[in-house]
């Protein structure tokens, strides 16, 4: 039973611990709740009075910019007025000149009008008083008005017409004068810039060979296989007792070197009967034709001469082969067209018209041995087969002169001709040709009678004769020169020209003793 009640009192007391305890966390509980409530109401007030001051002094820093601005732009507004008042006050003043030149102006028109009245006035006075004088000079000559006129007129055109032929015959000097110097300008300039170098080819016609025994295969059996290399080619072979030598000869240098190179490669080949012979001939006829073609290419391209038909590029490829005195035929061409564009721009014409008719005047010189004519003919005919200007046409047959100009662009190219052929280094002779050239010169004038000595000048492009003053007057010299001309064009072969000179000279010589 006392264990029950301790039980029971134990409980209770128990029970009435844990209840105060539990009283005693709730009002803990509860003041901490106030006291963080307490704090954070605090901190509130706090940013929000925080945030009230940095809005002010944002509001404050903004309103002190906004002034700022304010005060530079009143001052922007007085620097305008005050502009704008300077301008006013320059107004007024420019207003106030023109108002006084105004007033000048119409001070100076008036007194303009007072003087232009006067003058008026003094002109009819003039005008009665002339009158008068006439009438009384036709009084005293006895002439009237239409009759004094016609003298004065005649008088008048008396001394114009000799004034008139003295200024003309000054002009025409001075014309001469300067076209002759403008036309020196040009052609030098035109040679100074395109001076090419030439380098005087000679075709050559020999083969050399290993061995003479190399003869026999080349003559084959009863000369089977000389005959068909001349067949194929169209070439004469030579074979003589001169050691290590084959002649190929032939008008046409194409052929020529065509039978060179086939002769070169059977030589090399060592195979040498008709059936090899016409399988090498074709190989190098087609090797040829292909060169043929890319030197007139190349050549176009050099030139500046542009859309030629491939037939033209063919014959222009061809002179390559040619030479003219030793001058490639083709350099010549190159060169003709640079001097003909160079020259013609100089005068103001059509460069690329002038470098294609000097490129293409001496194509006939590929064809001529083929046509009937000479190489101007015969090249005035194929370009205008293939479709040429008359320009070009025209150039190519008259270059040398032999028709009446009817272009300037023919003039141009025989110029150029002239320049190309006949300049120092372009042609060449062997020396036995050349001195036997002036011998026959001097020969050919020494025939003629009253011809004292003869002397070829110039590498013979100028024949200087000396005549007998007593046998020959100056009308006998003049026909003397053109008869020795003609002389020579008949029966000598020449580059160029040749310039005849017939010099006279009288002299007494007396003695006073």
């Amino acid at each position: 039973m006392t264990e029950l009640v301790y039980l029971v009192v134990g409980l209770l007391l128990g029970g009435g611990a844990g209840f105060f305890a539990e009283r005693a966390i709730r009002g803990r509980a509860f003041k901490t709740r106030d006291d963080i409530i307490t704090d954070a109401q605090r901190d509130a007030d706090n940013l929000r009075k925080q945030a009230e001051l940095d809005a002010k002094e944002v509001i404050l820093k903004r309103r002190e910019e906004l002034e700022r601005e304010l005060n530079a732009e009143r001052e922007e507004l007085r620097s305008h007025e005050k502009h704008l008042d300077k301008r006013e006050n320059d107004l007024e003043e420019l207003q106030k000149d023109i108002s006084k030149k105004e007033r000048m102006l119409e001070s100076m028109q008036n007194k303009l009008a007072e003087r232009t009245k006067l003058f008026e006035a003094r002109e009819r006075e003039l005008e009665r008083i002339l009158k008068n004088e006439q009438d009384q000079l036709f009084q005293i000559s006895g002439l009237d008005q239409q009759q004094a006129t016609s003298m004065l007129l005649d008088r008048l055109e008396r001394k114009l017409v000799t004034e008139t032929g003295a200024i003309i015959l000054r002009k025409e000097a001075e014309l001469k004068q300067n076209s002759e110097k403008l036309a020196r300008e040009i052609v030098g300039m035109a040679i100074q810039r395109y001076a090419s170098a030439h380098t005087s080819e000679t075709t050559v016609s020999t083969i050399d060979i290993p061995s003479d025994e190399m003869k026999g295969r080349i003559i084959g059996r009863e000369g089977r296989n000389i005959r068909a290399f001349e067949k194929a080619t169209g070439v004469d072979v030579i074979v003589d007792d001169t050691p290590g030598v084959v002649v190929v000869s032939a008008f046409d240098s194409v052929r020529r070197e065509t039978a060179k190179q086939s002769l070169n490669k059977l030589i090399q080949d060592g195979r040498i009967h008709p059936a090899r012979i016409d399988e090498v001939v074709a190989e190098t006829q087609k090797e040829m034709d292909a060169f043929i073609r890319r030197q007139g290419i190349e050549a176009a391209l050099e030139a500046g001469v542009p859309n030629l038909h491939e037939k033209l590029l063919d014959l222009m490829g061809r002179l390559y082969f040619r030479t003219s005195y030793s001058q490639n035929v083709l350099r010549h061409s190159i060169e003709v067209a640079h001097l003909t564009g160079l020259m013609a721009e100089q005068l103001g014409l059509n460069g690329t018209l002038a470098r294609r008719c000097g490129f293409l005047h001496d194509i006939g010189k590929a064809a001529d041995h083929e046509m009937e004519g000479g190489h101007p003919a015969v090249g005035a005919e194929l370009l205008k087969k293939y479709g040429e200007g008359v320009e070009v046409v025209h150039a190519a047959r008259g270059h040398h002169d032999d028709i009446r100009v009817d272009h300037i662009y023919t003039v141009i190219v025989a110029a150029a001709d002239a320049c190309s052929a006949s300049r120092p280094g372009a042609r060449r002779e062997t020396l036995e040709k050349y001195v036997k050239r002036l011998e026959e010169l001097e020969a050919l004038a020494i025939g003629f009678p009253g011809v004292e000595q003869a002397f070829a000048v110039q590498a013979g492009r100028e024949v200087r004769v000396v005549v007998n003053p007593n046998q020959l007057g100056d009308r006998e010299a003049a026909k003397l020169a053109r008869d020795l001309a003609t002389s020579i064009e008949e029966t000598m072969t020449y580059p160029g020209e040749v310039k005849v000179t017939v010099l006279r000279e009288m002299k007494a010589v007396e003695f006073a003793r």
